[in-house]
């Protein structure tokens, strides 16, 4: 019951985190975050992993999600420093996109309530007919939306290594309980294919 009851939730806590996983990675895409890109897309390969091995009684597959869930925590809360500009870092760096864009986040011009505003940009040097969209009056800024979405990333992650040592240890608790009653014994069948011959031998002495 315990092993069935831990195995639902571990399914539902994966496939949410499938879910919160793919809407972060559209984000992404559109806002260029190289880095991130590649982690979710890591974060998702391993989730299915975990899926597939909690439907097919892999621990293995179980335990390579738990440690994966460490990590993915380490991550996030690295993302949450950096918007926060915790430590020294800088929101408005280039990190996050290995230098290959001037983006900094989706959210930052597409956040609830940013009313936007077209900007002459000749003085940027920016070439004829490009602008410059300028967010203004947003109800919650870019860096706390990153922040809120590594929050629940953080938290999804340590229900899903809580459960998944959980169920990896019922699981192996099961699997050394089997092996016990001699499940996977094979002298059971050895002994039932000796009767036979060990007859035949008796009849050979019976006189004659």
């Amino acid at each position: 019951m315990g092993s069935c009851s831990g195995r639902c939730t571990l399914l539902a806590l994966c496939a949410l985190q499938l879910v919160t996983a793919l809407e972060r990675q559209v984000f992404d895409f559109l806002g260029y975050q190289w880095a991130p890109i590649l982690a979710n897309f890591v974060h998702i390969i391993v989730v299915i992993l975990g899926l597939f091995g909690t439907i097919q009684y892999r621990p293995r597959y179980i335990v390579v999600y738990a440690v994966w869930a460490a990590v993915w925590v380490t991550w996030n809360v690295f993302i949450i420093c950096f918007y926060l500009e915790v430590g020294g870092l800088s929101k408005d760096s280039e990190l996050l996109t290995f230098n290959l864009s001037r983006h900094r986040s989706w959210w930052e011009e597409h956040g609830p309530g940013c009313l936007h505003e077209e900007a002459a940009t000749a003085r940027l040097g920016v070439m004829h007919g490009q602008s410059l969209v300028v967010d203004a009056g947003c109800a919650m800024a870019y860096s706390y939306m990153e922040t809120l979405h590594s929050g629940l990333q953080i938290l999804l992650a340590l229900l899903g290594f809580v459960y998944g040592c959980y169920v990896v240890s019922v699981l192996t608790e099961e699997e050394d309980s089997f092996d016990f009653i001699g499940g996977f014994d094979p002298f059971p069948l050895y002994h039932v294919n000796e009767k036979p011959s060990s007859f035949l031998s008796k009849q050979a002495y019976l006189p004659a």
